[in-house]
């Protein structure tokens, strides 16, 4: 039995076409580049090695895959206009569906560094970077957007949805024109948005005073360098005291002065 097309919009099973599947793996590809871009965007000096920003973006398109193919399912499930549940779906994930993102990312995060699971916290991958935190910290994303899938398909049960799924796209009389809409123009956008949000989210902050690493101790380089700086202005310091009160004297071989003899000089 053929599925029974509405008299407006795309008929059950149009996401699922050949042309539906076409727009979808176009979609894909058109939303990876704004990672790339993002990418070639960040300052050089703060750039992300290839497989640090690879570890980053899957998560997103491990997630982004779950809720697109959610979406599809849902939207499947329906007699009326597939195309125009679809982007209601889509409407709702980018918008109530990016707080509850947000919300899980930092929650997870707070609890992940409080409980000190090093391996857990998003954009920290060890040095060198270790396959098995990457794999944890997709579970756990995977996580957030599974629940953040479940919130939206619950507000989709409150009266009122199949009014605005009438009047959404009925005015666009052409199929195919609704589908090049609903699964190509509107979601790249959006995902576009999306995407560059939540890869600031999760991604490693280089800025930050502080990182930690995956085996849970805390410096950052430039905490190392101001060390060394330090230790190096006060082997300075001893070297020219010595030559103030021992004239003619000269700087032994090693660099580094015996062991005290910096407190017997200043009369410690």
């Amino acid at each position: 039995m053929a599925a029974r097309s509405p008299a407006h919009g795309c008929g059950s099973g149009a996401l699922l076409g050949r042309f539906g599947v076409l727009l979808q793996a176009l979609l894909a590809l058109c939303a990876f580049s704004t990672l790339m871009l993002k990418r070639f965007k960040e300052p050089k000096e703060e750039r992300r090695p290839w497989r640090i920003w690879f570890y980053d973006t899957s998560k997103q398109a491990i997630g982004a895959l779950f809720i697109h193919f959610a979406n599809v399912f849902l939207s499947d499930l329906t007699e009326e206009d597939p195309c125009s549940l679809y982007l209601i779906n889509f409407i709702l994930d980018a918008t109530l569906g990016m707080l509850l993102i947000w919300l899980g990312v930092k929650v997870v995060s707070w609890i992940v560094q409080h409980k000190k699971y090093t391996y857990l916290v998003f954009g920290e991958y060890g040095d060198p970077p270790q396959a098995a935190a990457w794999i944890g910290q997709c579970i756990l994303y995977l996580l957030i957007m599974v629940f953040e899938k479940t919130v939206i398909s619950l507000v989709l049960l409150i009266p009122g949805w199949t009014k605005l799924q009438q009047i959404l796209l009925g005015y666009i009389p052409s199929p195919q024109l609704e589908l090049i809409l609903v699964m190509l123009v509107v979601p790249f956008i959006v995902n576009a948005i999306m995407f560059w949000v939540v890869d600031s989210l999760i991604m490693k902050k280089y800025k930050q005073k502080d990182s930690l690493d995956i085996s849970g101790s805390i410096e950052s380089p430039r905490a190392r360098r101001t060390e060394e700086s330090q230790m190096m202005r006060l082997e300075d310091a001893w070297l020219s005291l010595c030559r103030a009160k021992t004239p003619g004297w000269r700087q032994p071989f090693s660099s580094e002065p015996p062991v005290g003899s910096f407190k017997s000089e200043v009369g410690y």
